[in-house]
Formats: structure tokens, C-alpha cells, sequence
């Protein structure tokens, strides 16, 4: 497979949405205890924290080596939020799958028009300011997938 046969979709496909994995999200019970760990373990650091009060939790984006992947270790802000609500469930661990977009309401639209639910009408306020929108995950074999737009900056 070549480099174009990835950016090309088959006959009678459609073309891909998504331009890379944004991170990959992973519910934690506390965050500082989470950095050190992967901090200690797998020599990723923190590049970026935050709380994000309309979501409820305190994050944190790790970096991977060179590349700009991260994985985001999600921690509840009350017992209340989603993500205590999936540690409740399911314990701690993997609870999303995200991948960045030029334009997330047009990806939420094409995939609508696909058949996907979408958990939100319009996008949200997600890590340093970028738009989300998330795939229920009922719709995508149980993983809860993740639209991001990162913030557009001046240059």
C-alpha cells in the first residue's frame, strides 16, 4: 500500500473524514496520580492541563515521542460527570477514540446523513479551545469516537 492508496477510498466508498488520530482519551480517578504514573512508566509528560468546568473533568494531554498525537487522561470533577459516571461502569481505562477534522460541523452532517448519532445538535468546547462533537457509541461498535477541530490561530 502506498502513501496515495491511503488518501484515496475504494470504489463506491466514501472519502475519509478524519486527517489524523487527535488522542486518545482515558478516564482516570485522579489525574496527578495518572501523569506520574505515565510519567514513570512510559516517559510520555504533560504537555497541556486543564478543567474543563461544562464537561466536568481536569485534563491533561500527554505527548508521544516527535509526533503531535497525545493521549488525554480525563479526570471527574464530581461524582455528577461523565466520566465518574463511566469509571463507575466500567473502570478506569480507554473511554474514547478521537480524531481531528478540518471542519466538525460538516463531518457531523455527512456522518447524520450516514445514519450516526451525534450526542450534540452543535459542537462543544473541547481542550484549548477546540470544537467537538462525539459518535455515540452505540453507532460505532461501542466506542465513543471524538470530532475535533483544533482551535484555528493566527499565523
Amino acid at each position: 500500500m502506498t502513501d496515495d492508496d491511503a488518501t484515496t477510498a475504494p470504489a463506491g466508498l466514501p472519502a475519509g473524514l478524519f486527517t489524523t488520530i487527535d488522542h486518545v482519551g482515558i478516564a482516570v480517578p485522579d489525574l496527578d496520580e495518572a501523569i506520574a504514573f505515565y510519567a514513570q512508566a512510559f516517559g510520555v509528560r504533560s504537555v497541556h492541563e486543564e478543567t474543563n468546568e461544562e464537561q466536568g473533568v481536569r485534563e491533561a494531554m500527554l505527548a508521544v515521542g516527535s509526533g503531535d498525537t497525545r493521549i488525554q487522561l480525563l479526570a471527574p470533577l464530581t461524582p455528577e460527570s461523565t466520566i465518574a459516571k463511566f469509571i463507575g461502569r466500567s473502570g478506569p481505562g480507554l473511554q474514547q477514540l478521537a480524531f481531528r477534522v478540518d471542519d466538525v460541523e460538516a463531518v457531523s452532517a455527512t456522518l447524520r446523513e450516514r445514519g450516526l448519532r451525534l450526542l450534540y445538535d452543535t459542537p462543544k468546547r473541547g481542550t484549548s479551545d477546540s470544537r467537538v462533537n462525539f459518535v455515540h457509541p452505540k453507532d460505532a461498535g461501542g466506542v465513543l469516537v471524538e470530532l475535533v477541530e483544533p482551535a484555528h490561530t493566527a499565523h
